[in-house]
Parts: C-alpha cells; structure tokens; sequence
C-alpha cells in the first residue's frame, strides 16, 4: 500500500515507501520491510529514525533484535489537525503579508511569466477585478499555436469569468474572434459579458496585452507561452489611449 498523500505530511518518498510496508507487515523485521521495499538496509535504518522521532513508528527488542510496527493512525490525524491549524494562522496573516507586499514594491514593477501554468497564474488574477481590456491578439492564431489542453482550459476560465459577472472588453486583430463569440453575435456577447472590436484591417497584431487594475500583460502564445508584465499606473493609463483611440464598439 503505498500512500502518497503522506508527502502532504512532509514524509519523503523513501518515508512513505518504508511507513506503507511496516503497515502492511505489522509486527516487521529489518529484513522483512528490505524485502516489501528494496531499499537499501542501512538506508531503511535512517528512514526508520526519522519515522520513530514524527511518532509514526515504535519499536520493541526481543532477544537483542528490534521489530518495528507503525503506532496508532490518530497520530496521521493529529498531525494532519496541526497542519490545518498552521495553514489557517498562514491565512489569516496574508493581509498582512499583502501589506507589506504592496509597501515594498517598486513605482514600476517588471515580471517575466514562462510557460502555460504560470500563464494560467495571470489569468486567474485577472478575474480578482470587474473588467480587463483585451488589445491586439489573434485568438491563438485561429487555435493553432496553443496546445489544446490549454485551450479546454481557457473555455473553462471563460465560463468562470461569466459567473462572476467579469466584463471583457477584447479590441482584436482584424478578422479574428473568439469561438462562439462572432461579431454579429451581440445578444450572445450581452449573455457573456464581453464587448467585441476589431483594430484596423491593416493592423494584424500576434501579440495580446491585457489590460487590468495597474498592470498590462503582454502574451506572445505558444506551446509554451511567454508573458511581460508590466505595473504601473501611468503605464496602465498609456496602453488605455491607445486602446480608446481604436475602440469603436457598436454596444
């Protein structure tokens, strides 16, 4: 039986590996838990200290050998309880944290995102704030440039963003538009809390910058997408010009 939420406890692969055999065995030999496990014999010796010291194991001598059994699971939950008791005193400082967070920041702060998971990082910030402005982009190339496990979860973000009534305000490159999202659909738009334009015919622009509270994303997409983030109020106010300046909806 192998147990790998056990990490969640700060048990090491070898740990876990170890605990799991001790439990199955019961009342275990060194050599009996080297058999289950295949673990090296001195190795399981300071896998087994470190279970006796968390109080996930015990050990008794019988005839100047040791055996080992695993002490009662309410030991796993008193330090589960403890863990959740940690996490939540975490939480209640994170308005504190946040504090000192924004008192040390910079007038104009600079951030480099790489890959698709920290892409996702920014997009489930944009939905804390009620709307963000969409300029440029080429709805990923027709779907082409993103793998498509991205996209399976950017239309889940979508339906997200709906529920919490977030209004996108997307000013694209000509031509382009999100899936079930065509230009002429503007009851549908209404429904989705999105507002659609289009830049000029001869301004097809590959890369997107949002737009949202003081800062401005700019996303090249890929297999592998990469994002420079730039906050700053007056940056913020320069993109929103530009923005305005081509923003011709017909809401």
């Amino acid at each position: 039986m192998i147990l790998k939420n056990l990490k969640e406890l700060g048990l090491s692969d070898g740990q876990i590996k170890v605990y799991s055999a001790v439990l199955e065995l019961g009342i275990s030999t060194i050599n009996k838990i080297q058999e289950k496990t295949g673990i090296e014999r001195r190795n399981i010796y300071d896998i087994l200290n470190k279970l006796i010291e968390a109080g996930l194991v015990s050990y008794t001598i019988e005839k100047g050998k040791r055996t080992y059994q695993c002490t009662h699971p309410n030991k796993l939950l008193e330090e589960i309880k403890g863990k959740e008791k940690r996490l939540k005193e975490l939480e209640e400082q994170i308005p504190d944290i946040k504090k000192l967070f924004e008192l040390s920041k910079p007038e104009i702060m600079a951030e480099i995102f790489r890959g698709n998971e920290a892409i996702k990082t920014l997009f489930e910030e944009i939905l804390e704030h009620k709307e963000s402005f969409w300029l440029g982009g080429n709805s990923f190339e027709n779907y082409k440039t993103v793998p498509e496990n991205l996209q399976v979860w950017f239309e889940h973000w979508m339906e997200r963003r709906i529920k919490k009534k977030h209004m996108m305000n997307d000013l694209v490159s000509y031509g382009t538009y999100l899936k079930d999202l065509e230009p002429e659909k503007i009851s549908q738009h209404k429904k989705a809390y999105y507002k659609y334009c289009s830049l000029p015919k001869d301004m097809y622009v590959p890369m997107v910058a949002i737009i949202f509270g003081n800062k401005v994303v700019q996303i090249l997409w890929g297999k592998q997408s990469f994002a420079f983030v730039l906050e700053s109020d007056r940056i913020k106010e320069s993109f929103m010009k530009y923005f305005n300046y081509f923003w011709k909806s017909p809401y």
